[in-house]
Parts: C-alpha cells; sequence; structure tokens
C-alpha cells in the first residue's frame, strides 16, 4: 500500500515523518481544531503557509517585518523548549 501511494504521489508529495515533543503536538492538534483543519500534517502545512505569508507581507508591511523578526528572535532564544 505505501509503495502504491508512493508511485501514485511521486512527483507531487513526501512523506514527512517529525519527531516533536509532546507541546508542539498539542499545538498542532489545537491549530487544527481553531482553523477546521484535517489534523496535525495539514496543521504543519497551514503554519507553512502562515510564514510564507508573513514573509512576503514583511516585503511591504514594516509591522509584519517587525513581527516576524520578533517571532524568529524569540524562536531562537528559546529554542530548546521547542525542539526535539
Amino acid at each position: 500500500a505505501q509503495r502504491k501511494w508512493r508511485d501514485k504521489h511521486r512527483f507531487v508529495k513526501r512523506q514527512l515523518n517529525v519527531m516533536a515533543r509532546k507541546p508542539i503536538h498539542d499545538f498542532l492538534d489545537d491549530i487544527a481544531a481553531s482553523y477546521g483543519l484535517k489534523g496535525k500534517g495539514e496543521a504543519v502545512a497551514f503554519a507553512c503557509f502562515i510564514t510564507e505569508a508573513l514573509k512576503q507581507r514583511a516585503d511591504f508591511n514594516t509591522e509584519a517585518g517587525r513581527m516576524l523578526d520578533i517571532f524568529a528572535e524569540t524562536y531562537h532564544r528559546h529554542r530548546d523548549v521547542y525542539t526535539p
């Protein structure tokens, strides 16, 4: 079944298995529930979409750029809380 799925989707999809701490799984469940998503996988895609949207918005909106910089700086400062 897995080989059939991979053969069918080999040009458009790849499986991503990620080790993450329990709070990250909880955050993903919350994101999925809050935004009507189909689960943690879609929550990851949504988080990527939001990040990319903020990056694009930052190109012409200084406040969005400032927020993105603050988020990145804060993440790096507390990275050990979020990484496996």
